[in-house]
């Protein structure tokens, strides 16, 4: 009875083995033996054989999902064929299935020094720190992936926003759809007449605006610009957007050949060579000159010009006076051709001197503005008003204002971006493929961004097919592993007359 009561407290006193050092406490305790490795690939061969003639049952296909068959598992196993393979069981209550022999013969093994305690083990080290931390790491890695995804995608999709509306607003502001962008771009030159046509009504509007220009130039410089003051803007709000012959000339062609626009190609496979001309016309004989200029001499000092009969003639002599008749020619038959064809809002340099006009109006009228708001600088004081003309005595803020507001329409309208655009289009042979280019690349940067968009959808895809294929197997190694330690533990509390044994380590953080 004494020597009872010391045993009875000792079977309670726990028994503590840290997990990763499991095997070598089997060793070291001599429940295993150093060499077990040599009997466990016997034991290996005979179960990969065994398995592969295994009755259709869910229990065993459980036991054979997740991680490798150990000792344990072959003890279910053995009891499932109890079941399954009673009806060969003999009279002497041995089974005859080979089956079941099979099996007990891996139990036996495995049970002979003791070889399945050190592979568990060994099973259970190798999870621990291998096997799900792997697992763990590898989801961890791909979730991170995912989310990197996730972000870039937010940018991606932002840089193709951004490209998008601005591929949107070119093609917009040109009045292209953007599908042909080259072929469109020279397409809407057609639309030019029509613009300069409208730019031509608005300028009428235009016209008291002049006149008032014109009176104050003439109040304070002393001198009255007839058509002088803006020439040009005048010109088109009397006789609107006539060709530039016309502008130059003062009468209308006879007929128009506009230049053609052969540097504008649409297609790499059309494009022609550029017709310079001619360059092999017979160059002027300069004797013609020289015969010329023996039958005429000039006195630069009288201004008188004497030719071979000795007649000298007054040059600054009005030519009804002096009797000598000139013949009208025209040298250019009245064809309008090159520059002189394109309408004045058309031709470049006469568009640009329409457009400074404008901008001279602008300042002008704005500088007005400032004067009539600060009378006190007011260049115009209530004596000097009076000998003013009744346009400039009758100007208030208001009407100065409209007629800036009248103005800046016009300028609005003649220097919109489209406008612009079209204009270089159809005068600079590289423009249009300049423009094209910058439209390319923006749909370019778009299409880039979606396709990039559509490759990291496919990715987060597979990355979310990995996660969802690991955690399912994470979660039954953790499960086998923890059934395992259960296992082990009960398998050692025996060999110690029941005591608690517990496994401690990392094990416990599963």
């Amino acid at each position: 009875m004494t020597t009872s009561v010391p045993f009875q407290k000792e079977r309670k006193i726990p028994i503590d083995i840290n997990a990763g050092k499991l095997l070598e406490w089997l060793i070291s305790r001599r429940h295993c033996e150093r060499n077990w490795q040599d009997h466990i690939l016997v034991i290996r061969r005979k179960i990969n054989n065994a398995i592969q003639d295994m009755p259709v049952h869910e229990e065993i296909a459980k036991l054979l999902t997740g991680t490798y068959i150990n000792y344990f598992h072959c003890k279910k196993i053995v009891n499932i064929l109890e079941e399954t393979e009673a009806n060969s069981k003999n009279f002497f209550g041995r089974y005859g299935s080979k089956r079941m022999k099979d099996w007990q013969e891996i139990i036996r093994l495995y049970e002979k020094d003791d070889v399945y305690l050190a592979e568990a083990a060994q099973m259970l080290i190798r999870n621990i720190n291998y096997e799900i931390p792997s697992l763990k790491k590898q989801i961890n890695k791909l979730d991170q992936t995912k989310r990197e995804l996730e972000r870039k995608m937010s940018e991606y999709k932002k840089s193709e926003i951004i490209a998008r509306s601005e591929f949107c607003t070119l093609c917009k502001n040109l009045g292209i759809s953007g599908e042909n962008i080259k072929k469109e771009l020279v397409q809407r030159i057609v639309v030019l007449p029509e613009l300069y046509d409208t730019i031509g009504e608005k300028s009428k509007a235009l016209s008291n605006v002049i006149e008032f220009y014109k009176a104050f130039t003439h109040f304070t410089l002393g001198t009255y610009f007839n058509n002088d003051c803006v020439p040009i803007i005048q010109y088109i709000i009397d006789k609107g957007n006539t060709t530039t012959y016309e502008w130059i000339y003062g009468e209308a062609p006879a007929s128009v050949v506009e230049p053609t626009l052969k540097h504008i190609q649409t297609d790499p496979e059309d494009c022609s060579s550029i017709d310079f001309g001619d360059t092999n016309d017979d160059s002027y004989n300069l004797n013609d000159f020289d015969e010329l200029h023996n039958d005429i001499e000039v006195d630069w000092n009288t201004n008188d010009v004497e030719f071979e009969n000795k007649e000298k003639i007054d040059i600054n002599m009005p030519f009804e006076e002096s009797g000598i008749t000139v013949e009208s020619i025209n040298l250019k038959d009245g064809i309008a051709t090159g520059n002189e064809a394109l309408r004045i809002l058309d031709n470049p340099e006469t568009r640009n001197d329409f457009i400074d006009q404008l901008l001279e109006l602008n300042a002008f009228l704005k500088l007005r503005l400032y004067e009539l708001k600060n009378e006190s600088n007011n260049l115009f004081n209530m004596s000097q008003i009076q000998e003013a003309s009744a346009v400039l005595q009758l100007s208030t803020l208001d009407s100065v204002q409209n007629m800036l507001d009248h103005v800046q329409v016009v300028l609005s309208a003649i220097l919109d971006n489209q406008l612009q655009h079209l204009h270089r289009i159809k005068h600079s042979p590289r423009y249009v493929d300049v423009l094209t280019e910058e439209i390319e690349q923006k749909r370019g940067v778009m299409e880039k961004m979606t396709t990039i968009q559509l490759n990291n959808e496919e990715k987060q895809k597979e990355i979310l097919n990995q996660i969802n294929n690991l955690q399912p197997l994470l979660k039954i190694i953790v499960q086998r592993t923890r059934e395992l330690q259960v296992d082990i533990e009960k398998d050692i509390s025996k060999k110690y007359q029941f005591r608690p044994v517990q496994l401690t380590g990392i094990i416990n953080n599963l």
